[in-house]
């Protein structure tokens, strides 16, 4: 693991280095070892802190063919629900507060009745110092900003490719349904029917 520098990076100088990565090198270990040696700085972050009450919030930062950078910010005690990636790369990193992850494994997947049993399997915690990725071959999870933390986080995720649905698992019922994905805010903009404090 590459140590992570000193210094801090304005968001808009983090996103132009992802960028200069060819598409040829974008692999999961490239651009995580880009994200350990790049930390945000948490400052830059402002144009895209959005928060709601209601639901967290994605906002975006970056978007071209290859991939998108977004800033999703949690308020105290709020939770992804349980979801996966389209069998896209993602990392994140949490340059505001700390956030725990939880995976699950699915198994007797019925693609037909949408239906699927979930089974926790290892959890970690993101923060500054511990930016991480989506392991491909577990992609299903869930994201939380627990209360006993006790403040509100921001954290940056990159998906490549791209993409604007995703499944969302309903672990109680053994179900999972398509889910459409919209953003709060786009390049520091909030969407006309955004909702946001």
């Amino acid at each position: 693991m590459t140590p992570a520098s000193t210094t801090r990076f304005a968001i808009s100088d983090w996103v132009k280095g992802l960028a200069e990565i060819p598409e040829s090198q974008f692999s999961l270990k490239k651009v995580q070892d880009f994200v350990i040696a790049h930390p945000v700085d948490a400052a830059s972050l402002d144009p895209y802190l959005h928060y709601s009450r209601s639901n967290y919030t994605r906002n975006l930062v970056f978007k071209n063919a290859l991939f998108e950078c977004m800033v999703i910010c949690w308020e105290i005690g709020q939770s992804s629900r349980i979801h996966n990636h389209r069998d896209q790369n993602c990392w994140m990193s949490a340059p505001i507060g700390r956030l725990f992850v939880q995976n699950f494994r699915v198994e007797d997947r019925n693609a037909d009745a949408h239906t699927c049993q979930l089974f926790p399997t290892d959890t970690y915690i993101m923060d500054s110092a511990h930016p991480a990725y989506v392991n491909p071959l577990e992609p299903v999870h869930s994201v939380h900003n627990l209360p006993e933390y006790n403040q509100r986080a921001a954290s940056i995720h990159i998906y490549s490719r791209p993409f604007d649905t995703c499944e969302i698992y309903l672990r109680e019922k053994g179900t999972y349904l398509d889910a459409p994905l919209h953003f709060t805010s786009e390049y520091g903009a909030l969407m006309p029917d955004a909702e946001a404090d």
